[in-house]
């Protein structure tokens, strides 16, 4: 059996004004900061894990940064399957406005979900492969899209800094477990 930790990235500005990020690079923000070092130590309390990635947007290798540093575990280079969704026109948008402009959020310019959960099962795949206990740090939509892909569940909204524990045992993926460092 190989786990694997998701963790979504820690707020930035834009979670807290409730925009659109797709990848659009937004840097955390204090309370982010903080989310990532509460996720850190509930990390720390579900076992031993040997190395962090991450998207290459800045909000997720940051929040990488600081779980690796607290559990002493060394940050590799970012996956690029594990990047945000590009949300095309939506990027920028308040969630509201870009839910009546695309009720099935079908952005305009935009990335398909079904891409989206295909490119981040297979990074969540190769590092299964690897054999080692890692954790993955990522974005609201790709995590979730990624999850239901491997798993045949539902995608779930995902808080920031939320951690989400898989499992795969010959070929089949589970979710594990399901903690929140902090709830935004």
């Amino acid at each position: 059996m190989t786990r694997v930790a998701l963790v979504r990235h820690g707020r930035t500005p834009w979670n807290a004004a409730r925009r659109i990020q797709g990848t659009t690079d937004i840097p955390l923000d204090d309370t982010g900061r903080a989310q990532a070092h509460e996720a850190a130590a509930a990390l720390a309390a579900l076992g031993d894990w040997s190395c962090v990635v991450s998207s290459p947007l800045l909000r997720a290798r940051e929040t990488a940064t600081i779980i690796a540093a607290r559990l002493g575990i060394p940050l590799l280079e970012p996956v690029a399957g594990l990047t945000e969704r590009d949300c095309g026109e939506a990027e920028g948008l308040p969630v509201d406005e870009a839910a009546l402009r695309w009720p099935a959020r079908d952005y305009a310019g935009g990335e398909p979900l079904q891409e989206v959960g295909r490119r981040v099962a297979e990074a969540l795949s190769a590092l299964a492969d690897a054999g080692t206990g890692a954790i993955a740090v990522g974005h609201g939509i790709a995590l979730r899209t990624g999850v239901a892909t491997l798993t045949g569940t539902p995608a779930q909204r995902l808080a920031n800094a939320e951690i989400i524990v898989l499992e795969r045992e010959q070929g089949s993926w589970l979710r594990a477990d399901a903690l929140s460092a902090v709830r935004d």
